[in-house]
């Protein structure tokens, strides 16, 4: 029946011989697990519901037929050593593998195998006990995957960290200016990747796909007057590309703390017009300022931090930048390269 004689002794010692025999066979017909008994030929005997249910064999198309019926053929090796191993009396726990059902899809199995013996004690055939272990790997690949993920962001958030604090550590006047201006970029890295934390489902990590409205969204969120909205977005919405978000976080960030220092957001009644574009390789992105304070010098920014900043990463991703003075306030035109975001 596909037990090893250990086990079939161990159930037996309290019952008849005949109900020991009908109390394993209702055990090895309601197991989940395929077990599955097999001659030293490699020739199946006995194939139980579990194993239909795993394999989607029925028994009658199965017994009689050699076990290498689901069996890939880079595994097909495996069976040889399987049966050496048998013959010599040796049992087989917990053997990890790969084996094919009746409609070709592959999945991964623990085996335990043990040899089956007759009345006098010589080996016959073997016992194979099969779990379908494909969950439990998924699970598992699903923990390693997460774990890459986090490593990656975290090592790279780590690096653009040290290039914050080495730019405010040349620009700062005090060290509570370095202090306050690492912090509000901190914060604004943290709105940003909100958007984009990965959506964790029974068998993968899904990135959350995040565009660059809600990206703006997230950023200007503090910079709001109560349920004064002081921005309005039109155009096309892209996405953003999960290894293109935090500079460009950084760059928005500058263009919001500037506003709300002396621009536009910095008084009642200002706004920020945001307008996007799509062109084949571009996205053409203009701020436009409206209701804000008269400049006090319209001429090109002075090199402090937050200047340096945008500039290195306009020169990472490839944008342009132009600014000018309008009738209606400050205009800011940046020309984005659809790969350095996408």
């Amino acid at each position: 029946m596909g037990l090893g004689d250990g086990q079939v002794q161990a159930t037996a010692g309290s019952r008849p011989p005949y109900e020991a025999a009908a109390f394993l066979a209702a055990i090895i017909e309601s197991s989940d697990d395929a077990i599955v008994s097999k001659s030293l030929s490699g020739v199946i005997t006995t194939w139980n519901k579990g194993a239909e249910r795993i394999f989607g064999y029925s028994g009658d198309e199965v017994i009689g037929q050699p076990i290498t019926i689901i069996i890939p053929n880079d595994r097909l090796d495996e069976e040889p050593a399987i049966l050496n191993r048998i013959q010599a009396g040796e049992r087989v726990d917990h053997f990890e593998t790969v084996r094919r059902c009746k409609d070709g899809k592959l999945i991964d199995i623990s085996l335990t195998i043990s040899p089956i013996r007759d009345a006098s004690g010589e080996i016959v055939g073997a016992s194979k006990i099969a779990r379908d272990i494909s969950e439990r790997r998924r699970a598992a690949e699903h923990r390693e995957l997460l774990l890459r993920e986090m490593h990656h962001r975290v090592k790279n958030l780590f690096a653009i960290i040290g290039s914050i604090l080495t730019l405010g550590a040349r620009c700062a006047a005090t060290p509570g200016d370095l202090a306050s201006s690492t912090m509000e970029r901190l914060m604004s890295l943290a709105r940003a990747h909100e958007i984009t934390l990965p959506s964790l489902t029974e068998h993968s990590v899904v990135d959350q796909p995040a565009t660059l409205f809600q990206l703006l969204s997230n950023i200007l969120a503090p910079y709001g007057r109560d349920d004064n909205q002081q921005w309005n977005f039109h155009g096309d919405d892209v996405e953003v590309g999960q290894a293109k978000i935090t500079n460009l976080a950084l760059l928005l960030h500058e263009l919001a703390t500037n506003s709300a220092k002396y621009g536009a957001l910095s008084v009642d009644g200002g706004a920020v017009e945001i307008t996007t574009a799509l062109a084949p390789d571009t996205v053409e992105f203009v701020w436009l300022e409206t209701n804000g304070p008269p400049p006090a010098d319209p001429s090109p920014a002075s090199s402090g931090f937050g200047t340096i900043l945008e500039q290195r990463i306009a020169r990472s991703l490839n944008i342009e930048i132009e600014r000018s003075w309008t009738p209606a306030g400050l205009s800011i035109r940046l020309s984005l390269p659809r790969l350095a975001i996408m």
